[in-house]
């Protein structure tokens, strides 16, 4: 039997979709890929069952997942999965990849019709180890500038804590100082006053007693 084609144009985004599919049938779908670039599918199908009048799960159904590179035809995913599953690939040349499923039910006498739901997400492409490495080691170097300034800065904090308490233990000397001077001062000027009061006492007294 001859495989159904369907094209589809992606952008590296996800694509979500579903069809009908009979035993002995075969859907593929085609996708253009850069090179290493991760593609990841999921799906889903469900049979129909002609006394509920409705499509089901059906355990026993599995889903074939083909996945050919069409230039060279190198077999890339050629899986047999449950009825509800996913697939992951990577396209190792850039160029169109037919991504095909089928059902496990392969006699022409049967009746399985199944809607099958698939969803397709194209990927960037596979990272860059060592561009993650060098990325990394810069975050790393920034993050060690970043925690030495932070230390100059505590150390700067510090230093201007302990000017402040210098400034301060000077600041109150100097002030307890002042304040015993003044006391002195103050005590000088009243002893000063009570010996020329006294003086001028004697002095009234000897004028009288002439």
């Amino acid at each position: 039997m001859r495989p159904t084609l369907l094209l589809l144009f992606v952008a590296a985004t996800a694509n979500a979709l579903h069809f009908y599919l009979d035993a002995n049938q075969k859907r593929c779908f085609i996708e253009e890929l850069p090179t290493d670039t991760v593609v990841e599918g999921s799906y889903r199908a469900l049979e129909w069952q002609e006394d509920k009048q409705m499509y089901l799960e059906n355990k026993e159904i599995g889903i074939i997942v083909e996945v050919v590179e069409s230039e060279s035809e190198d077999i890339i995913v050629k899986t047999t999965g449950p009825s509800e599953g996913k697939f992951t690939f990577t396209a190792h040349d850039a160029g169109d990849h037919s991504i095909c499923l089928s059902t496990n039910f392969t006699t022409w006498f049967s009746h399985t019709h199944i809607r099958l739901y698939l969803d397709i997400v194209v990927g960037t492409t596979k990272p860059d180890i060592e561009h993650d490495r060098t990325h990394v080691s810069g975050l790393a170097a920034k993050v060690r500038d970043l925690n030495d300034k932070l230390e100059d800065i505590r150390r700067e904090q510090q230093y201007q804590r302990e000017r402040e308490a210098d400034f301060r233990d000077l600041s109150e000397a100097t002030n307890s100082r002042a304040v015993w001077y003044s006391v002195a001062q103050i005590v000088v000027l009243i002893g000063t006053c009570a010996w020329q009061l006294r003086h001028l006492r004697r002095f009234f007294e000897d004028r009288k007693s002439r």
